[in-house]
């Protein structure tokens, strides 16, 4: 009986499988031998990580999640502005553990101009870091939260207002202030010691 010839089938690695890790986009950033700042969304928020390769496993070098922004009185949400401050807190605590350049590693998640992934690369490079980075992938009006800000002016009144604003209502902070609060938070940051 003749065996069947052709070619033959790769089970791909279980982590691609699941759809969790591309390995050609990995092999690049251990390549580079630079930090890659890991930024990944939550159901509620942002965390970013500033990774460095090793043997034995990933390291990482400094870390902040959205959460930790309420010392500094920001209502931490899932959004361009909580995404930039994260990255700027986490590009502090890296500069401070001696990055200077780094990648930007977001996984398999699709690079749309505007996202909020961009948010936290520019937050991070803003806080003293460098990254090669296109500036036209970064909205800096969104970023700043004047969209929301610009909707909440638009809506005021209306039943939908306090509803869809109402975890900011609860926090006694009105949303049409979102940017003067961002500024004040990035000023704080900034020159908070880490």
């Amino acid at each position: 009986m003749a065996q069947a010839t052709g070619p033959k089938y790769c089970v791909p690695f279980k982590r691609r499988r699941k759809h969790y890790t591309d390995y050609e986009q990995r092999l690049g950033f251990v390549k580079s031998d630079l930090p890659r700042l890991v930024v990944r969304k939550t159901g509620k928020g942002i965390i970013a990580q500033f990774v460095k390769f090793d043997t034995v496993g990933d390291k990482v070098i400094a870390s902040a999640v959205s959460s930790m922004l309420s010392e500094y009185k920001w209502p931490a949400r899932r959004n361009a502005p909580t995404a930039y401050l994260t990255g700027m807190l986490a590009g502090k605590k890296a500069k401070k553990n001696g990055v200077s350049k780094f990648i930007l590693d977001i996984g398999l998640q699709v690079p749309t101009k505007g996202s909020i992934l961009f948010s936290a690369l520019q937050g991070a490079v803003d806080a003293g870091l460098s990254a090669n980075c296109a500036k036209e992938m970064i909205d800096m009006k969104r970023t700043e939260g004047t969209h929301i800000a610009d909707y909440a002016k638009k809506i005021s009144g209306k039943p939908e207002y306090k509803k869809l604003f109402s975890s900011y209502i609860k926090e006694n902070i009105k949303p049409e202030n979102l940017p003067e609060l961002f500024k004040s938070t990035k000023a704080q940051i900034l020159s908070a010691n880490i």
